[in-house]
C-alpha cells in the first residue's frame, strides 16, 4: 500500500482530502439522525410538542440534504482519483514492459502480459472505487453510531458487540484462502488470454486444420476453471458479511434482553431505547460492508502483488552510467561472441567483419546464428562472452538510443501496425516534409499500387498489415526505413515470402536505400546476395568460410554446394539453366539433373539439413 501511495495516490492527496472531508460528513449524518429520534419520540410523540415538529423534522430532512450533496460529491472525486489512478499505472507498466529484455517476451507470452496490463490494472482499480470511498465512509459512519450508542448506555453498547471476537479468526482464514484463489483465478486469466490471443493471430492455420473444435474445448477448460474459482472466491467473500450477521443478530438478541429491563423499571426511556436501536440498526450495514471490503481487498491485493512482481521485474541490458560519444565509422566487428538461450548454444565463438559502407551477406542453415548477429549488433540479446564493436567503439558502452538509432532493419514479416499506410510509414514523426515523404515512397515503390487502394497513402493497413499483400508490406517497410536514415541497414530474409514479380520490385527498392549504407543481408536466395561485397558462410554458430561470390564458388565448399544445387534444382527440366556456375570444382557440368539418369536426393538431403530448405 506504500508504494501505492507514493507512485499514485500521492499526485491526487489534496482531492483525496476534499473527499474524506466529505466522507467524514456523510458518515456522520447516520449519527446524527438516530440521535433526532430520542426528541422525536420523547418531545414530539410521548410529550405532544407540536412546536418540536418542525424543527425536529427540518434537522432530519436537512441531515438528509447534506447527506445526498456529500455522497454524489465523493463519489465523484474518489471515480476520478480511481480512472486517473489506473490508467497511470497502465501506462507506466507498459512503459516499463517495453524496457524489459527481448528474452523475457519469449517466457511470457503477449495474451498474459495483456492481462496483466488490463485485468490487473483493473481489478485494482476496486480499491479506489469500492474500498476507500466504502470504507471511509462506513467507517465514520460505523464509530459515530457506536459513539452515540456508547453516550446512550455502555453496558448496552457492550452486549451488542460482545460477540464481535469471535468473527476475528474466521475472518483472517477466508481473506487468506480468498487470496490465494484470487491468484491462481488471474493466473487463469492470463492463460485465457493467451490463448484468445493464439486463436485470433491463428485463425487461417486452425480452420485448414480442423481445430476449432479442439481449440474450443482448451478454451472452455480454462473458462471452468475461472468459473469454479470465480465461485469459490465469491461464496467466501459473501461469507464474511454472513458471519457478521450471526454475531450482530446474537447482539440485538442481548440488547431486546438487558434493555427491555432498563425500560420496564424506568432507567431509560423509549426515545433512549429508540435512539440506540437505530444507531445500532444503522451500524449493521457499515459492518457488512466493511466486512464485504475486506474480501474485495484480498482480490486487489493479489493483483497488486502480480503487478508489483513485473515492475520489480528490471532489465538486464542497459545504457552504461557514462555513454561514449555517438561513433561516425559504421565497421562492425564481432570478436569470440558467445551466446546460448539458457543450456542451447546459438554462437560459438563467432569471429566476423562487416566494413563500412559496403554489402555483407549471412548465409547457412535455419539456427546457424544469423538473426542472432542481428540481435547482438542491436543489443536485443547481451552474449556471454567476446566483444563487438560498432567503428572500434564496444557497443555496450553506447547509449541503448544512440546504437539503435544508427540501425534500420527489415525483416521477411514486416510489422505493421492496424493504422494507416502513412501513420506506419512515419511512425509518429512531424518532421517529415512532403517532398521527403513522396521521395521515400517513390524510392520504395510505394507509388507503384497507392492508386489502387481506396484511400491511397490513408488507407488502413489492418491488423498487422493484413490489408496489404506481403509485397507491399515489405515496400511500406522499406519507406519507413529510407526515411530513418540511419547509416547501418539489416536486412533479415525481407524477400523470402515473395513471388518472383514482388521479389524484383523489393530487391531493386532494398539496392538503392544499401547504397552507401553498411548493410548486412540473411538471405537464403543466392541470386539475391551474389553482389554483396562479402559473403560470410555459417554453420552451427561458427563462421566456416568467407568471400565473394565468385571466390566462394571457387573455393568448393559449402556455399557452392548449395549454389549448385539452388540453381540446378531451378532449372527447366531438359534444359540447362543460364545462371548455373561453370563446370569446375564448384559443379559437375550438369550432372544435377531430372532426366539424365543422375539422382538429386543427395543433394536435397544436404541441402534440408544445411539449409532448412
Amino acid at each position: 500500500m506504500r508504494r501505492l501511495w507514493n507512485g499514485y495516490l500521492k499526485h491526487h492527496k489534496w482531492w483525496m482530502a476534499l473527499a474524506i472531508v466529505l466522507m467524514v460528513i456523510e458518515g456522520s449524518t447516520l449519527a446524527i439522525l438516530s440521535y433526532m429520534l430520542q426528541p422525536m419520540f420523547d418531545n414530539v410523540f410521548a410529550a405532544g410538542n407540536k412546536q418540536a415538529v418542525w424543527w425536529v423534522g427540518g434537522i432530519i430532512f436537512g441531515l438528509f440534504l447534506v447527506r445526498a450533496i456529500t455522497q454524489l460529491a465523493q463519489k465523484t472525486i474518489m471515480t476520478r482519483i480511481a480512472q486517473k489512478t489506473s490508467t497511470s499505472m497502465q501506462v507506466d507498466l507498459l512503459r516499463h514492459l517495453m524496457r524489459l529484455d527481448s528474452v523475457f517476451f519469449q517466457k511470457n507470452p503477449p495474451g498474459a502480459l495483456m492481462e496483466r496490463v488490463q485485468g490487473d490494472t483493473n481489478a485494482v482499480q476496486q480499491v479506489w472505487g469500492v474500498i476507500i470511498s466504502g470504507a471511509g465512509r462506513d467507517a465514520i459512519s460505523l464509530i459515530s453510531l457506536l459513539g452515540l450508542a456508547l453516550s446512550i448506555d455502555w453496558v448496552w453498547t457492550l452486549v451488542a458487540v460482545v460477540g464481535a471476537p469471535l468473527l476475528v479468526v474466521p475472518v483472517y482464514v477466508l481473506q487468506k484462502y480468498i487470496r490465494r484463489k484470487t491468484s491462481h483465478m488471474r493466473q487463469q486469466a492470463s492463460l485465457r488470454s493467451t490463448r484468445l490471443d493464439e486463436v485470433f493471430h491463428g485463425i487461417n492455420p486452425i480452420k485448414l486444420n480442423l481445430l476449432e473444435e479442439y481449440q474450443a474445448n482448451r478454451f472452455s477448460s480454462i473458462i471452468d476453471t475461472i468459473v469454479s474459482a470465480e465461485v469459490k472466491t465469491a461464496a467466501s467473500r459473501a461469507m464474511i458479511p454472513s458471519l457478521i450477521d450471526i454475531i450482530t443478530g446474537l447482539g440485538f438478541f442481548g440488547v431486546m434482553i438487558v434493555g427491555g429491563q432498563d425500560i420496564i423499571e424506568g432507567e431509560k426511556t423509549i426515545g433512549q431505547f429508540m435512539s440506540f436501536f437505530s444507531a445500532m440498526a444503522l451500524a449493521f450495514q457499515p459492518m457488512r460492508r466493511l466486512g464485504s471490503i475486506s474480501g474485495i481487498w484480498q482480490v486487489a491485493a493479489a493483483s497488486l502483488e502480480r503487478l508489483y512482481r513485473l515492475f520489480d521485474t528490471e532489465p538486464t541490458i542497459v545504457s552504461p552510467a557514462t555513454p561514449a560519444k555517438p561513433v561516425k565509422d559504421t565497421e562492425l566487428v564481432m570478436q569470440d561472441v558467445t551466446f546460448a538461450y539458457d543450456d542451447t548454444p546459438v554462437l560459438n565463438a563467432t569471429t566476423l567483419t562487416a566494413e563500412a559502407g559496403k554489402t555483407t551477406a549471412l548465409v547457412g542453415a535455419s539456427g546457424a546464428g544469423k538473426s542472432t548477429i542481428f540481435n547482438v549488433l542491436t543489443r536485443l540479446v547481451e552474449p556471454q562472452s567476446g566483444k563487438t564493436t560498432v567503428g572500434g567503439t564496444p557497443i555496450n558502452e553506447l547509449a541503448l538510443n544512440d546504437l539503435r538509432g544508427m540501425f534500420s532493419v527489415v525483416t521477411q514479416d514486416a510489422l505493421l501496425f492496424d493504422e494507416t499506410i502513412r501513420e506506419n510509414i512515419l511512425l509518429g514523426r512531424t518532421d517529415v516534409s512532403d517532398h521527403q515523404l513522396q521521395d521515400a515512397l517513390d524510392a520504395a515503390h510505394v507509388t507503384d499500387f497507392l492508386d489502387k487502394l481506396p484511400n491511397g497513402l490513408d488507407t488502413p493497413a489492418g491488423p498487422r498489415g493484413s490489408n496489404l499483400s506481403g509485397g507491399q508490406r515489405q515496400r511500406v517497410a522499406i519507406a519507413r526505413a529510407i526515411l530513418r536514415d540511419t547509416p547501418i541497414l539489416l536486412l533479415d530474409e525481407a524477400t523470402s515470402a515473395l513471388d518472383a514479380h514482388s521479389e524484383a520490385v523489393v530487391q531493386k527498392a532494398l539496392e538503392r536505400l544499401s547504397k552507401g549504407r553498411t548493410t548486412l543481408v540473411i538471405a537464403h536466395r543466392l541470386s539475391t546476395i551474389q553482389s554483396a561485397d562479402k559473403i560470410i558462410v555459417m554453420e552451427k554458430g561458427r563462421v566456416v568460410d568467407q568471400g565473394t561470390h565468385e571466390e566462394l564458388l571457387a573455393g568448393g565448399g559449402i556455399y557452392a554446394e548449395l549454389h549448385r544445387l539452388q540453381f540446378k534444382e531451378n532449372a527447366p527440366i531438359g534444359g540447362a539453366n543460364p545462371l548455373d556456375p561453370p563446370e569446375g570444382p564448384a559443379g559437375n557440368g550438369g550432372g544435377l539433373t531430372v532426366n539424365g539418369g543422375e539422382k538429386t536426393g543427395l543433394f536435397s538431403r544436404f541441402a534440408r539439413r544445411l539449409f532448412g530448405r
